[in-house]
């Protein structure tokens, strides 16, 4: 999608992740009767779930009864890349429109009763803490699990050393989540020097976004909509502004 206004884009790998907890994860799965329904805010449950399903006895399991169970009641997700992960595990996604943890919290509120049975939503261990309170503060029970936890990738350091040697400084960095800015910035902010005024920085949404600020970085734009698209769009934008 950059590459269509003229961009070459270098992508750098910033986050890994440790599976946790997949046995408890699926003893839940295995009785949908217990849950009101799914919630998912990170493509990351999704492949906590299809770890779950390379086992033969597991996918079997799935296959022959849970998944038509799980499909009697809503899997709530976050965004488009969620949605498609959902729906590759054989389940029919709804409120991928959202595109942050605010508003899909506003959409399950407006679908979901008071003390009705539990939500379940497997997560990660920096979950915000948005959709869990706006659920709480409306009655609406959710029962979290935390399937995976997020480290700085062992190559961060290296590539983006690479990257400032090979093509000096670049003309705008994307950040996609909080944890790329919390792992990145001092990296970037040591290897650009004085010349990190020279470089727009652009978010893929309002919450990474407002980490970016919280740090001190001037955002010159967020995307509309978490896509690729969007994002394209909003940095082309914010060059053109600049002459760059």
């Amino acid at each position: 999608e950059l590459g269509l206004y003229g961009f070459e884009a270098t992508l750098i790998p910033v986050l890994s992740f440790e599976f946790i907890s997949l046995e408890s994860l699926f003893e839940k799965l295995s009785h949908p009767e217990r849950y009101g329904g799914l919630v998912f805010t990170s493509p990351r449950a999704l492949e906590a779930i299809k770890i779950c399903l390379k086992e033969n006895s597991k996918n079997e399991a799935w296959l022959k009864s849970l998944k038509q169970r799980w499909n009697t009641k809503p899997a709530y997700v976050v965004g488009k890349a969620t949605a498609s992960l959902v729906e590759e595990i054989g389940l029919i996604p709804q409120g991928d429109k959202s595109g942050n943890a605010e508003k899909l919290a506003e959409y399950i509120c407006s679908r979901e009763k008071p003390s009705s049975s539990a939500l379940l939503f497997p997560c990660g261990a920096l979950k915000r803490e948005v959709l869990p309170t706006a659920l709480r503060e409306k009655g609406i029970p959710l029962e979290s699990l935390t399937v995976y936890q997020t480290t700085q990738h062992t190559d961060l350091q290296e590539a983006l050393s690479r990257y400032f040697s090979q093509q000096g400084i670049p003309a705008s960095v994307v950040f996609f989540s909080p944890s790329g800015v919390k792992f990145c910035l001092q990296h970037i902010q040591k290897l650009s020097g004085d010349f990190i005024n020279h470089i727009k920085f652009a978010a893929i949404g309002p919450t990474t976004a407002e980490a970016m600020e919280a740090a001190g970085i001037p955002v010159c734009c967020t995307a509309e909509s978490p896509t690729p698209q969007d994002l394209a769009a909003g940095i082309q934008k914010a060059l053109r502004l600049q002459n760059c």
